[in-house]
């Protein structure tokens, strides 16, 4: 486990599917603002559950986030788009709804940072969300990440188009 100061990234367990799937899938407008691909309806035994259990891989490294006080599952958490040969990777998080307003995005992405950087050797990693996600733009701005620009009306969202803002850090930025 990758520990911060309040969460921990882990590896998935069977368990953590049906409460992230529940928590994180099946609330489709939310769903619908953190993930570019369409919302289908998966149930959560299948495969195709966008936390379903995986096998390792060189471009996607998926985490279930855990409350180190408590132990209790907080969300997910993954690098993606992983590119060994440029060394960059995107950089996502989804928190229950539960855990939201907590201030542990910048936790989690802080230790997203450690791994990207200090375990796969990332020269860059990257963010894209929402321009109207102030939560994951915040957490990713304390964590020294600079906005470097809005792709304009490029997210199809729930019936209507929105910006998307794309945050980046550099490896001699980051600071452990």
């Amino acid at each position: 486990m990758m520990k911060g100061e309040k969460v921990g990234l882990r590896a998935r367990h069977e368990a953590d599917v049906s409460v992230l799937h529940t928590g994180l899938h099946e609330d489709v407008p939310v769903r619908s603002q953190s993930d570019t691909r369409p919302w289908q309806p998966i149930g959560q035994d299948s495969a195709a559950s966008p936390f379903a259990v995986s096998e390792p891989s060189e471009k996607v490294a998926p985490f279930s986030v855990v409350a180190l006080d408590s132990q209790e599952l907080v969300g997910a958490a993954m690098l993606w788009s992983i590119d060994s040969h440029n060394r960059t990777a995107h950089l996502g998080i989804s928190v229950l709804p539960a855990f939201r307003g907590r201030g542990l995005g910048s936790d989690i992405v802080r230790v997203l940072c450690e791994y990207g950087f200090a375990v796969r050797g990332m020269q860059r990693l990257q963010v894209e969300t929402l321009a109207d996600n102030a939560p994951m733009i915040a957490a990713a701005r304390k964590c020294g990440f600079t906005i470097e620009g809005t792709l304009r009306r490029s997210a199809w969202v729930y019936g209507g188009f929105k910006d998307v803002v794309v945050l980046g850090l550099l490896a001699d930025e980051w600071t452990a």
